[in-house]
């Protein structure tokens, strides 16, 4: 990672997740972006793990809760970025090789990066969680960017038909072996013994050590996530339409998307976990709409009031997502006394002391805490983008 000013910016940016807007760009987009980080950041960091309103909360298992919407927009916005990050060297022509290798690298530094957080403070190799958040997104990145430099719009909606068809026959018909007939439970499902066999239970989610929400098999669903926002990043590039028709046929897509998906609950659940076909296409779906809202609000009307925080929060989105995990994790080194004698970690005493008193219903002091670091990091980034400074990856 490195940081540059603004004016240093090339056209197409570092990498479409972390770039500033530039001119050509969507405003939109990084709005859309920063809302999405800023959500993340709410729900990652709760006062107080135990005392959550059930909203913050992911589904148990099936089911889609407002949480369980932020990584599958996050990686939709990954696909629409990818786009306007190199839709002008596809239509130049440039050659491929260099184009699929700087996005290789890219990738690899987002999956090093994701490892890195698994592995700090302690460093221990063996136990270290392979798979993860920004991991799967480096890999979606990757997938997505060498799928649109090197097919056209319908190849591409035909990849993503035969991603979601082909993820549902292979959970729904394929036995697993060792446990027996097709199954969508935790520790049972096709995915989750591929992670044991290949990455072996030590390096899987630490929560549950059968099986990982990040795992690989559920990375190929993930992917038509980043292909939808692709095809999406494609439609509003198009020279030809009106704004307004755009916009029509973004919210007319993103109701079929939502359709299909609540239909094909019936016999494929909605699940973030297993990031079932179904869950690919009603959380596509409402990402669908929310751009095609955003859209006509911030590049067609031309509204950009109240912006602001979510504009700090877009064009340095990496940055903060991995240096509050990073952060956390080191004031979790430093061990203090809390209120009832016991030892905590010094996020956990601010808190504590701080916080929790304020408040009669633990579940508003927990979400107090974490709006606290909302802002704390609001101001951080403001600062950031107001003197030009974004990380690149």
């Amino acid at each position: 990672m490195r940081a540059t000013t603004q004016a240093a910016l090339d056209t197409t940016g570092a990498l479409p997740l972390v770039e500033t807007s530039q001119p050509g760009r969507l405003i939109s987009l990084d709005v859309f972006r920063g809302l999405t980080v800023m959500a993340m950041t709410l729900v990652n960091n709760p006062g107080d793990w135990g005392h959550i309103y059930p909203p913050l909360e992911h589904a148990e298992w099936n089911g889609c809760t407002p949480t369980d919407l932020i990584f599958p927009f996050f990686l939709f916005i990954v696909g629409v970025s990818l786009v306007y990050a190199l839709d002008g060297a596809k239509r130049r022509g440039d050659p491929r090789g260099p184009l699929v290798a700087r996005v290789a690298r890219r990738a690899a530094l987002l999956f090093g990066l994701g490892v890195l957080t698994s592995l700090y403070p302690h460093f221990d190799f063996s136990t270290v969680r392979i798979l993860g958040v920004l991991q799967r997104t480096g890999l979606v990145f990757f997938g997505c960017s060498v799928v649109f430099l090197t097919t056209g719009w319908r190849a591409q909606l035909a990849i993503l038909g035969a991603l979601l068809v082909g993820y549902a026959v292979l959970l729904q018909v394929v036995p697993v072996p060792g446990v027996g007939p097709a199954s969508l439970e935790p520790e049972a499902n096709l995915g989750a013994w591929l992670d044991r066999l290949v990455i072996t239970v030590p390096h899987l989610w630490k929560s549950s050590r059968t099986w990982d929400p990040e795992g690989l098999l559920g990375t190929l669903p993930a992917l038509g996530t980043g292909l939808l926002g692709a095809l999406a990043g494609q439609w509003l590039r198009r020279p030809g339409p009106e704004p307004a028709a755009k916009v029509a046929w973004l919210f007319v897509a993103a109701g079929a998307a939502i359709v299909l998906g609540l239909v094909w609950n019936g016999w494929f659940p909605i699940n973030k976990a297993l990031w079932t076909s179904s869950y690919v296409l009603y959380a596509g779906g409402l990402a669908l709409a929310t751009l095609a809202a955003l859209y006509w609000l911030c590049d067609v009307q031309g509204y950009r009031r109240y912006t602001g925080p979510a504009l700090d929060y877009g064009v340095n989105a990496i940055t903060v997502f991995f240096l509050s995990a990073i952060l956390s994790r080191t004031f979790g080194l430093f061990q203090l006394t809390g209120p009832e004698g016991n030892a905590l970690g010094f996020s956990e005493w601010l808190y504590r002391w701080g916080i929790a008193p304020l408040f009669q219903d633990p579940r508003n002091a927990s979400l107090a805490g974490a709006l606290t670091l909302v802002v704390i990091w609001w101001g951080i980034l403001h600062l950031m983008r107001k003197r030009g400074v974004i990380v690149k990856v």
